[in-house]
């Protein structure tokens, strides 16, 4: 069920306060002094709006549908899928910070920061109950640690370049250009961590909200990204694994029932785990919620070109050989996650086999393609404008299985057994058990569990300190010799150079020149 409601308000919000829009980036902070503003802040209603409108980028094509697949993509999973010089030189690492399709994240992801801090500013004056303001509170700071952790693991570190600007609701009307980086990335990550926990102790669990609810931040997620946060942070201070069990446990134990979708059927757990049908259950911690009237465009991102001349797919994040060689040949996810030429699949409703005259590896993501397979699909199941193309899935970015492998991966970097949790994540796909795990078995397991997802490979690679490895091999795909014939033969090719990856610098992104310009922060070190 897609939440209208917040959908509804954030649009309402977004156009009653067009000021704060205007200037909640952090490099334009300027003392908000308008009659329109001061009044602003009276009612309950107020309140309810504007902690609503920090949803609205959640949606947006520029943050959790292209925006940060982008660095995704740069990862050995997928390649761009069409020929495109702008997405061919993020993946290639030939970036200067004004790519238009990397240029908005930063600045989106700062526009909320300073929509959380005014809520946090706000809300706790106003004449409400007192059940309103901590939801209201609690929404805000998750919010606002939730944005944090995906700019600070994106631009900065704990080296030459240092952290982001960290803006709160005591420093956001400071004069523009007065916003320092702090000496280490950690500083945000302690940050996000205080964030969490305060919306932790406010937010109720998912299953005591009510429907017209549900999109809205809760307790799980807040345990879930702050176990992830020390994942990331763990990079500088091992001893910050010990913190991932211990917030990977608070997740099981919340009392809200994560579990994985498991029902012994593999191949059918894993299909309609990918669905609609499963958007709010068990598994789904945070998610893009979705709908026909909007949502994550990123299933039709994925759907092959033109959609077989039935729909507008975009043809981007096409798989690569050597991601379908990195299943299990038992493995029930492999076709659920991949199509290749032959496989059958549903499409408006009727049985397909999968051919495409356009992919340049030969491959499709097919997690994202249930809701195109019902019969008459578009304005049911799938948004009847093709320019953007959402279905009633709602886009993951944490699933119940990725605390698991948190839990997991933690434990083992710790000298300890992550056994038990691994394989519940294998024996869910209808996989063999492994004893004594090691890293590597939790590097494969999160490649074929979350590929293409938000889980972010490319990421992975560089934590681990991976990335020039992989990146030095070339990437693979299937050329067929008729690729209007499903069952044609096909040759193994080169689809995607090697590329020359520099763990010096290119283990973050370039900041948007345009923002490096109106706050004077510097720019990360070689970009």
């Amino acid at each position: 069920m897609k939440n209208t409601y917040i959908k509804l308000i954030a649009f309402i919000v977004s156009v009653q306060m067009g000021i704060v829009s205007c200037s909640d980036d952090f490099t334009n902070l300027d003392p908000l002094g308008s009659t329109s503003y001061e009044n602003f802040w009276k009612t309950e209603q107020d309140a309810i709006e504007a902690t609503n409108s920090m949803y609205e980028y959640m949606r947006a094509e520029e943050m959790f549908a292209r925006g940060f697949f982008w660095y995704i993509n740069a990862s050995d999973d997928m390649v761009t899928g069409r020929l495109n010089a702008t997405a061919d030189n993020i993946k290639n690492f030939n970036v200067t910070g004004d790519e238009g399709y990397t240029s908005k994240m930063y600045k989106q992801g700062y526009k909320v920061i300073r929509r959380a801090n005014d809520v946090i500013l706000n809300v706790p004056q106003m004449n409400i109950s007192q059940s309103t303001k901590n939801r209201l509170l609690g929404e805000a700071y998750f919010m606002r640690g939730f944005h944090y952790f995906w700019l600070a693991h994106t631009y900065g570190d704990n080296g030459v370049n240092g952290g982001i600007p960290i803006v709160t609701e005591k420093n956001m009307n400071d004069e523009a250009g007065s916003y320092e980086r702090p000496q280490s990335v950690i500083e945000n990550y302690e940050f996000v961590v205080e964030d969490l926990k305060k919306a932790a102790d406010l937010l109720p669990l998912f299953t005591e909200m009510g429907e017209g609810d549900y999109g809205r931040a809760h307790k799980d997620a807040a345990l879930a990204y702050i176990a992830k946060t020390y994942l990331y942070w763990a990079q500088y201070d091992s001893s910050k694994y010990a913190d991932v069990v211990t917030y990977c446990d608070a997740v099981t134990n919340s009392g809200s029932g994560r579990a994985l979708i498991d029902t012994d059927n593999p191949k059918k757990d894993f299909r309609l785990l990918h669905s609609h049908l499963n958007n709010w259950t068990s598994e789904y911690i945070w998610s893009v919620d979705s709908g026909v009237e909007g949502g994550s465009i990123l299933p039709g991102v994925m759907l092959e070109n033109k959609g077989w001349g039935l729909y507008n797919g975009w043809g981007y994040y096409t798989p690569t050989e050597d991601l379908y060689n990195e299943f299990e040949a038992n493995d029930a996810r492999r076709e659920v996650t991949i199509l290749k030429f032959g496989d059958e699949f549903q499409f408006f409703g009727e049985t397909r086999k999968y051919q495409s005259e356009n992919s340049l590896s030969g491959f499709q993501f097919n997690k994202y393609m249930y809701e195109y397979g019902m019969e008459n699909p578009v304005g049911n199941s799938i948004n009847s404008n093709g320019n953007a193309p959402t279905t009633l899935y709602n886009v993951p970015v944490m699933r119940y299985a990725e605390i698991l492998l948190m839990k997991s991966e933690a434990l083992i970097q710790q000298g300890g057994n992550g056994d038990t949790d691994l394989n519940r994540v294998r024996e869910r796909a209808g996989l063999a058990p492994v004893t004594n795990a090691t890293l590597e078995n939790i590097k494969h397991e999160r490649r074929v569990e979350f590929a293409g997802e938000f889980a972010n490979r490319h990421y992975d690679l560089v934590r681990w300190g991976d990335a020039a490895e992989v990146y030095s091999k070339p990437l693979y795909g299937r050329i067929h010799t008729d690729r209007s014939n499903p069952d044609s033969d096909y040759t193994v090719e080169q689809v995607w150079q090697a590329r020359n990856f520099d763990p010096s610098y290119m283990h973050v992104w370039p900041i948007p020149n345009e923002a490096i310009i109106s706050s004077g922060i510097k720019q990360n070190t070689g970009w």
